[in-house]
């Protein structure tokens, strides 16, 4: 599969990235449906990632796909600022 032509892909957001202590609030691990292997998942580093708060008024949230995580093709995802809690579970699109 070649993820680098793909646009448009759904993912969801999985947890939060930290250690037993602390979590990082901006920086958040992703999971692509049809990734399923370390070597795809870094195909999709540098892309974009949107996320879209709910609510009255939407706003998007942008951040950058920086590293592959673990070997079963989750991604590690800097968003510009912190996400809230509720965005856990959702989805994001890559462009």
């Amino acid at each position: 599969m070649n993820c680098g032509f793909l646009s448009g892909m759904k993912a969801r957001i999985a947890s939060f990235r930290g250690s037993r202590r602390i979590r990082k609030g901006n920086q958040c691990i992703i999971i692509v449906d049809k990734v399923t292997t370390k070597e795809e998942a870094k195909q999709l580093v540098g892309k974009t990632v949107s996320w879209k708060t709910s609510g009255k008024e939407p706003k998007t949230i942008t951040g950058k796909v920086t590293a592959a995580h673990g070997n079963k093709g989750a991604l590690r995802v800097l968003f510009e600022k912190g996400m809230p809690g509720q965005c856990l579970g959702t989805e994001v699109e890559i462009q």
